[in-house]
C-alpha cells in the first residue's frame, strides 16, 4: 500500500492575531471569575445575616403550637361548664 501524502501542516509560528485573541479570552475569564466571586461573598454575607432571623421564625411556630393547644385546653374546659 502506498501512503498518501498528508494536506495537513501545522507552523511553528503563533501571529498576533491569536496572542492578542488569546490575552483578550484570558482577561475576559479573569474578569468574569472576579465578579462571580464578589457574587458569591455578597450571597454569603446575605445567608449569614439572615440565619438569626430563620431561627426566631422557628421558635415563634413552635410558640404558637403551645398557645393553639392552650386556647384549645382552654375551649374544651368552657364547653364543657
Amino acid at each position: 500500500m502506498t501512503e498518501r501524502p498528508s494536506h495537513w501542516r501545522v507552523d511553528r509560528q503563533i501571529t498576533l492575531g491569536v496572542l492578542v485573541t488569546l490575552a483578550l479570552q484570558t482577561a475576559g475569564g479573569l474578569i468574569w471569575a472576579g465578579a462571580t466571586s464578589e457574587r458569591i461573598r455578597h450571597l454569603e454575607l446575605r445567608v449569614e445575616a439572615t440565619a438569626p432571623v430563620y431561627e426566631r421564625i422557628a421558635r415563634l411556630e413552635e410558640n404558637s403550637a403551645y398557645t393553639r393547644l392552650a386556647l384549645e385546653r382552654i375551649e374544651s374546659r368552657l364547653a364543657g361548664e
